[in-house]
């Protein structure tokens, strides 16, 4: 049986990507693991072109992979595809002759049969999770129709295209019956979800149809624009319970002039204000945002702006990103003009800021009964999340226990201590 290794690097949307080639591989008779330090007949790279830092490791990643294929015993085929190879086909062609064939975002189904020599369409549902089986992503949209001015994506993937309701409550079903408790709704931009298919905003209605009938215990919702923000799906967060109250809204800035650059469609006091009612109408959510530092032509007047925001909206999670000029975007016309060892002296700042805000904010949970749900067993403790918490971006919880406990169930923990990323609890009961 041939032996094919998915390497998966950047987002979530690129994990559904290489689940979905991964369904349809093993519907051919191939063996499909994922994980990049085991050997192969076939290695696929799953690359993101999004900013510097990732085109990098996606970079080094083929370079590792064509070192084994040197170093291999027996033949190995290196694939590379995903969002770089959609941008840079024939760089990475011309510098790695190791590798064998190089495929777009738009090419699966020629990747999969050239691959199995038997014709397929990635249309046709058929997905191998590779996430712990209690968790896994539901793409819901595919492009963007953004133009932020630092932004590929639009320029990789196209236009916004949304998946039909029935079709992501079919999955979603299917997903939960195979043991997934938490639903985690991703697309480049979640909040434009369904006006290409329905000539309106229809994540509410999404949301609403998987709260109901998915199965899922948790239903989280990844990549708002703030932006012409559905204000109704507020209204269906604070009605289901099975909805985390969980937002992640990368904001980027909040200095007008910075955003009206970004082409964000926002500015200083429509950010404040839909901050404001995202608060009072779902009560106890908890928000994650993004936000960038060293934008072209960002003075240190509009770096304390955003230092100063940080401080007084005080987001529960929060990550800084450096700007990198990225080819073919507006932004990349414009002089990079702040010192890389400024930009990242204003993220390190930044950063420092919200560790001592997150302490506090977790310190608020010590001596209260949180549900848990655990994600794994790591030394002495077992390690879980809350609602508020998403997989590998937010904190977690180590969690000790006088009964067995088991990874995918959810169990009510007495928060004992609170770090600046991680709580530390004592399982007290099986919650289902």
């Amino acid at each position: 049986m041939t032996k094919v290794n998915i390497i998966t690097l950047g987002c979530s949307k690129n994990t559904v990507d290489s689940e979905n080639v991964a369904g349809h591989l093993k519907k051919c008779g191939l063996e499909v693991v994922f994980d990049k330090n085991t050997r192969a007949d076939v290695v696929i790279v799953n690359t993101c072109g999004f900013i510097g830092d990732a085109k990098e490791e996606s970079v080094n990643e083929i370079l590792n992979q064509a070192r084994r294929k040197r170093n291999a015993r027996k033949p190995m085929k290196l694939v590379v595809c995903g969002c770089l190879a959609q941008r840079y086909r024939d760089e990475l062609k011309g510098e790695i002759p190791e590798i064998d064939a190089i495929y777009g975002v738009h090419e699966w189904d020629k990747m999969i049969s050239d691959i199995t020599a038997a014709a397929t369409s990635v249309f046709e549902e058929e997905r191998a999770v590779s996430t712990p089986k209690h968790y896994a992503f539901l793409k819901i949209a595919e492009g963007c129709d953004r133009r932020c001015s630092y932004c590929a994506i639009p320029l990789i993937r196209g236009k916004f295209v949304s998946r039909p309701i029935e079709a992501l409550l079919a999955e979603a079903q299917q997903l939960v019956s195979d043991g997934a408790k938490e639903l985690i709704a991703i697309a480049q931009d979640t909040t434009y979800y369904g006006i290409d298919l329905y000539g309106r905003q229809a994540l509410a209605q999404l949301l609403e149809q998987l709260a109901l009938h998915s199965g899922a215990t948790w239903i989280r919702l990844h990549y708002a624009y703030p932006t012409t923000f559905p204000l109704d799906v507020l209204d269906v967060m604070a009605k289901y319970d099975n909805i985390c109250k969980y937002l992640d809204i990368p904001l980027q800035h909040i200095d007008t002039k910075i955003l009206k650059s970004m082409h964000r469609g926002i500015d200083e006091r429509g950010t404040l204000k839909l901050l404001d009612t995202i608060r009072k109408r779902v009560p106890g959510i908890r928000l994650r945002t993004s936000l960038m530092v060293g934008y072209p032509g960002e003075t240190l007047e509009q770096y304390q702006k955003l230092y100063d925001f940080v401080k007084t909206q005080r987001f529960d999670r929060l990550g800084v990103f450096q700007y990198s000029a990225e080819e073919g975007t507006a932004s990349a016309e414009l002089p990079d003009d702040v010192p890389a060892e400024e930009k990242e002296r204003r993220q390190a700042e930044i950063m420092l800021l919200q560790e001592g805000i997150a302490q506090e904010k977790n310190e608020e949970f010590v001596d209260t009964e949180i549900p848990v749900l655990i994600d794994r067993r790591e030394g002495e403790f077992w390690v879980g999340r809350t609602e508020f918490d998403s997989p590998e971006v937010d904190n977690e919880v180590l969690v000790t226990s006088h009964f067995p406990l088991k990874k995918g169930c959810f169990y009510s923990t007495l928060i004992c201590d609170a770090f600046d990323y991680d709580l530390e609890g004592e399982a007290v009961d099986q919650i289902n």
